[in-house]
């Protein structure tokens, strides 16, 4: 299916492999549901199925930290459908079926239990069939041919086996082989000592490829494009950094800048990506990942497309990302303060925070004050100052000790929680970041900062002149760099790329998306005027066509929960002309929020599948947060294990819910209201 076939109008659905529910499978949803899935939503009408990251994350639930960019996730592997299963001992045959019994029975899916039942049960099977699997591996043989085709699974599998031979620990954990050369990874692979456990490895990605390979087949018979998810970044900890150090920068971690959600920022502990060297060899290794997708998929999805014309990257000395920068961008040096009248002394005051004896003594009056007396306020705050801060000659002002480098080496000083909060809040405090002598960056806050509250008028207008002159600067680079690294995915293949283009997007992005015709992303509740009173939304008749338009994403809330917890109902209402909506709510009112959505006049229309489940009243949960898919920022069980209410076939049987998604496909795209 070429990209012609994606020029169409769909309507679609989002849903996580993991969240099927098949007709047999071990409590998590299976490559091969993805067939029977298909065959419902081709009864729905729906043209579309999109799904999250499938890639091996290992024992993380995240689906967006790959230990791989080319391994599948064994966890998504149908045991019963393994060539081998027909040799599988009575006893191990026992115990699929009590496994699936007893794990069919939880709600949402326990990611981590459930992986290391399979990866058990695989290791029998395997044993049992090594002798075999060793022969297919062999010269001429199905497995030798795959793993030609396939040469990734060399340092895939060398890397597999070492992590689980060092207790699944990070390879900068390991004791050996931390650093390894291509040639240095050939040999391991050849080592005949460890070949059965390579192989292993092999033989797994060979069965979940071919799994895979046949359900996409059954999605593409079925008529329904099927569109993958390409995460952006890698792991620190994965395969392809451990295999290819030269292609990242992992002295800096990508994130994210603060904003309203996220007020210090995100922090990913990601590596950033290392472009030039990637210019190398023209990008082979992203040429390959996207090769492989496009055996599965016929559109895809770019995981922070702004990732691609510049990165927000933190110091490894950080937990939070508030002191981030972007990659690239044009740094403001040394002479460019100097010609706004700074000496050396005030370029230090603007970018290394100055602590008053004061403020600290407030500080700790204001957390301790009712529960210590002062004598013993002030033995805390020698403390403090003896372990973090050094005083300036006979000034009330303090400066952070030369040794402390971020927020990780003022938490190692094992101060209160309430004095370590206070000591991250100064350690922002500051107007640039000097992040090479004498290149600096304005750090995100800068204007609530101690130095930029001292400039004058004059001095703050110059200052913003001069900041405002290198973002036009930078966006210039950041617009040649979108275009050139978009533009090798989009010529890799015949897959239609669509952008998540969320978050402080420059100008120049909408542009190259467009220039490449790649669909950006609409998110209905965030898709607003933010610069105009009352922030309306803007209508769906304004939607551009190069988009995707969706009212919820893997992120947020439901519909559902949006509509009762977090949205002003009266604005929304009033936007899409039903001003009678229940405030609670039922399948009548997600059919006139959905239908209204979907007359959005952007290529694709997605839903979560929670949110079309919502148009039948058998599908609802008791507890709207619990039908999330993920809360950004938290680590818990129910990140990314949710799971269908019900099987395939059974929801299958409601007619309601297929004739409603069925008139949600057949709506045409709103009329371009007259100028």
């Amino acid at each position: 299916m070429q990209k012609q076939t994606t020029g169409k109008r769909l309507t679609g659905v989002v849903v996580p492999i993991g969240a099927l529910r098949g007709k047999g499978n071990m409590g998590v949803g299976e490559f091969p549901d993805l067939a029977d899935f298909a065959a419902l939503c081709a009864k729905m009408r729906l043209g579309l199925i999109q799904l999250l990251p499938v890639n091996d994350t290992g024992y993380e639930s995240s689906p967006y930290s790959s230990l791989t960019a080319f391994g599948l996730h064994p966890l998504y592997l149908r045991i019963e459908d393994l060539d081998e299963y027909k040799n599988t001992p009575a006893a191990l045959r026992e115990k699929i079926a009590g496994a699936g019994r007893d794990f069919e029975k939880e709600a949402r899916f326990s990611h981590h239990q459930i992986l290391g039942t399979k990866m058990e049960i695989l290791r029998g099977i395997y044993s049992t069939n090594k002798a075999e699997i060793a022969k297919r591996a062999s010269g001429g043989g199905k497995l030798s041919a795959w793993i030609e085709k396939n040469p990734w699974i060399k340092e895939y599998a060398v890397y597999r086996r070492l992590k689980e031979a060092n207790g699944e620990k990070s390879w900068r954990e390991w004791p050996e082989h931390r650093l390894a050369s291509a040639a240095d990874i050939e040999a391991l692979w050849k080592d005949e000592k460890l070949r059965e456990e390579h192989l292993f490895w092999a033989w797994l990605q060979e069965a979940l490829d071919t799994q895979f390979a046949r359900a996409a087949g059954a999605v593409a018979e079925a008529g329904i494009v099927l569109e993958g998810d390409l995460p952006i970044l890698m792991n620190e900890d994965s395969c392809d950094v451990w295999a290819h150090p030269e292609l990242f920068n992992q002295e800096l971690s990508a994130g994210a800048p603060p904003d309203m959600y996220s007020p210090e920022g995100q922090n990913w502990g990601f590596p950033i990506y290392d472009w030039k060297a990637q210019a190398g060899d023209n990008y082979a290794w992203w040429r390959k990942r996207i090769a492989a997708a496009a055996k599965y998929y016929q559109a895809y999805r770019i995981d922070h497309v702004l990732g691609f014309f510049r990165i927000w990257a933190s110091s490894r000395s950080d937990y939070s990302s508030a002191l981030g920068r972007f990659v690239p961008y044009v740094p403001i040096t040394t002479g460019d303060l100097q010609k706004l009248g700074f000496d050396k002394s005030r370029i230090h005051w603007a970018s290394y925070p100055h602590i008053p004896t004061g403020e600290l003594w407030d500080a700790l009056r204001s957390n301790w004050g009712d529960l210590f007396n002062e004598a013993e306020i002030a033995a805390a705050a020698n403390k403090i100052f003896a372990k973090a801060l050094d005083r300036i000659n006979d000034e009330e002002l303090w400066l952070f000790k030369k040794k402390i480098k971020g927020e990780k080496d003022i938490d190692a000083l094992g101060l209160h929680p309430a004095i370590r909060c206070y000591l991250f809040k100064a350690w922002h405090n500051r107007i640039f970041l000097e992040y090479q002598k004498g290149k600096f960056f304005p750090v995100w806050y800068f204007r609530d900062s101690r130095a930029y509250n001292t400039l004058s008028e004059e001095e703050k207008r110059k200052l913003e002149e001069l900041l405002e002159k290198r973002r036009i600067k930078s966006e210039k680079i950041w617009q040649a760099e979108g275009k050139k690294l978009l533009s090798v995915l989009s010529e890799s293949s015949d897959m239609l790329p669509c952008a998540e283009d969320l978050g402080a997007v420059p100008d120049c992005v909408p542009r190259v998306l467009a220039g490449l015709k790649i669909l950006g992303l609409r998110v209905v509740r965030w898709f607003r005027r933010w610069d105009r009173e009352g922030q309306p939304y803007v209508p769906f008749e304004e939607y551009p066509e190069l988009s995707v338009c969706t009212p919820a994403v893997h992120d947020s809330s439901t519909v559902r929960e949006w509509w009762e917890r977090e949205v002003n109902q009266e604005q929304f209402a009033g936007f899409i002309g039903v001003p009678s909506l229940p405030r609670v709510y039922n399948p009548g009112a997600a059919k006139t929020i959905l239908l209204k959505t979907a007359t959005a006049r952007s290529r694709f229309r997605v839903f979560q599948i929670q949110d079309l489940l919502h148009l039948s009243n058998k599908w609802y949960s008791p507890e709207p947060a619990s039908e999330r898919i993920n809360v950004p920022g938290t680590s818990n069980e129910l990140n990314w294990t949710y799971r269908l209410p019900a099987k395939i076939d059974e929801i299958g049987k409601d007619k309601d819910l297929i004739r409603s998604v069925a008139e949600l496909c057949k709506v045409k795209p709103a009329k371009k209201r007259p100028v």
